[in-house]
């Protein structure tokens, strides 16, 4: 079995791999992310996990790398991770009792093979009170989480529904990713 690396410091992501137990080690990407405002949500995010893998897969040309990136997208916007308070706020008010999509971009490189794909569910939120989007911004949650908000945590009480995978809303759409691990690149033996 070839060594797998996660080329991502995600915790969520991390966390995922280890709850199916894949060994695996994790190596940040260097890459200053770069992408074409012509280009869909879809391709952005995926283009995104690529240059990402790519970029760690040039480090390490004789292992399986995983690399992935999520967006929130609100009327064809891209939303980011927010840079500030302000921001966040904005980014709240705006999903504020309305439905966005979440896209993971994925992709897995080897010396054999590349891989990449982009898993979209959709959330929607309760109408927010400027009182709870203060109060969810104060907890310091959003700064790290694209679209300002984390379902895995204390984003949680925003959300009214889900359509779609939870897990590529966490940051990684890990059934389809052991999948393709299993299948593609032969690097587990069952689906642990």
């Amino acid at each position: 079995m070839k060594p797998f690396i996660l080329a991502s410091q995600s915790p969520r992501r991390k966390q995922l791999l280890e709850q199916v137990h894949i060994p695996f080690f994790v190596e940040e990407s260097r890459v200053v992310e770069q992408f074409n405002m012509e280009e869909s949500p879809e391709e952005v995010v995926v283009s995104l996990a690529s240059q990402k893998a790519e970029e760690v897969f040039s480090r390490f040309p004789d292992h399986v790398v995983l690399g992935a990136d999520t967006i929130v997208v609100v009327d064809q916007d891209v939303l980011g991770k927010p840079h500030d308070e302000k921001e966040a706020k904005e980014m709240l008010r705006r999903l504020s009792g309305r439905t966005h999509h979440v896209m993971t971009g994925v992709s897995i490189i080897s010396n054999e093979k590349k891989l990449s794909f982009c898993e979209i569910a959709q959330v929607t939120f309760f109408e927010l009170t400027e009182e709870e989007i203060s109060a969810y911004v104060h907890t310091g949650d959003p700064f790290d989480k694209a679209g300002g908000y984390g379902i895995q945590t204390n984003g949680a009480t925003l959300v009214h529904s889900i359509r779609g995978d939870y897990f590529t809303i966490v940051g990684l759409p890990i059934a389809r990713v052991v999948r393709a691990l299993k299948k593609e690149f032969q690097i587990i033996s069952d689906l642990n």
